[in-house]
């Protein structure tokens, strides 16, 4: 018997996307035909494909232009504080923070605004960050082959900050280390030194 999960999924029409938020729109107990909710369907449409383009993506793709003239840099390279914007799988609301990722090059090193580019890829997507986290790493870790990858992600999640506990100043803070990350404590030190600045 085949499992439901992994069957192709037929993707509904834009029309059909907008009929499901006028539907949500009465549940909620308004008009979806009065006059400032009667464009709303389409917006919210458009805003979640922008919200949602990860999925057309492929993460891995974006590192595979790679350079090897580096003149024999062997040390870290990091992102700091790059700006995350996703959605919690389990309410669909928006999980907002940091991300700060670093590997060592052995052979090969990326441009990188490609890292950049593959956080936001796994972002754009219904997510939970140990996921996305871990997704990252392991994407990283596949396409050059690195000494070690080091990721740590700094979010709040508005499932938890404007919903059920209501508790607006709490991080949620996932880690992923690989290879001399992992297996060196003074390069996670380092990586965490270099986090605070």
């Amino acid at each position: 018997m085949t499992d439901p999960r992994s069957a192709p999924l037929k993707k509904p029409s834009r029309e059909e996307a907008e009929a499901a938020v006028r539907t949500l729109i009465a549940w909620a107990g308004d008009n979806p035909a009065r006059e400032g909710l009667i464009d709303t369907p389409g917006r919210v449409v458009r805003a979640y494909e922008e919200f949602f383009e990860g999925y057309n993506e492929d993460p891995y793709k974006e590192l595979t232009r790679t350079f090897e003239e580096v003149e024999g840099y062997s040390d870290m390279v990091m992102l700091r504080d790059i700006a995350i914007e996703s959605h919690c799988e389990h309410h669909m609301v928006a999980i907002l923070g940091k991300a700060h990722v670093a590997y060592v090059p052995t052979s090969k090193v990326v441009g990188i605004s490609k890292l950049a580019r593959v956080i936001e890829i796994f972002a754009k997507r219904l997510q939970t960050q140990e996921t996305m986290t871990a997704q990252i790493a392991d994407t990283i870790n596949r396409a050059l082959e690195p000494a070690g990858v080091a990721i740590l992600i700094e979010a709040k999640h508005q499932c938890m900050t404007t919903r059920g506990i209501k508790k607006p100043d709490v991080a949620t803070i996932t880690s992923q280390f690989t290879g001399v990350f992992r297996d060196d404590p003074r390069m996670e030190a380092r990586f965490m030194q270099m986090i605070r600045g």
